[in-house]
């Protein structure tokens, strides 16, 4: 399993506490709560995910809410909802990751941690903000733009 794997399942977990017990993104940054020794890159590279996805969140539910059809946002599950954030988050801010990447990570984290249908729901919402809503230029900070 890979750095930048790991780094997502510990992100997946710090924004699932954030949406359950309403911990601090400064408790969840500190990673503290893992109870273990955590490599510096993926320490940094989960610290990311979970400032940016936190940041980015009103951002990212709007789209959620958009896209996914026929599913009320309040209904979703929390761990398909948490993926989706660090998903979404990492599909539109962090253009050093291909889209196809971040689409099997997401489809990937959803058939482990999620559902039975996790998944496939997963991919269809993050497949229709990749065609619809990301725009292939990036702007002066390097992030790249959905569409206005």
């Amino acid at each position: 399993m890979g750095h930048r794997h790991k780094a997502r399942e510990y992100a997946l977990q710090a924004l699932y506490m954030y949406e359950t017990v309403k911990a601090s993104p400064e408790e969840l940054e500190s990673l503290n709560w893992l109870n273990k020794e955590i490599p510096d890159d993926i320490r940094e590279y989960a610290v990311s995910i979970i400032n940016g996805s936190i940041e980015k969140i009103d951002f990212i539910d709007d789209l959620i809410k958009k896209y996914s059809k026929n599913w009320q946002f309040e209904r979703l599950g929390l761990i398909d909802k948490s993926i989706l954030r660090l998903s979404i988050y990492s599909l539109l801010f962090a253009p050093d990751i291909p889209s196809p990447v971040v689409i099997n990570e997401g489809v990937e984290l959803g058939k482990t941690f999620g559902g039975e249908n996790s998944g496939q729901f997963i991919n269809g919402i993050l497949d229709s903000i990749k065609n619809k809503e990301l725009n292939k230029g990036e702007n002066s900070a390097g992030e790249r733009q959905p569409k206005k």
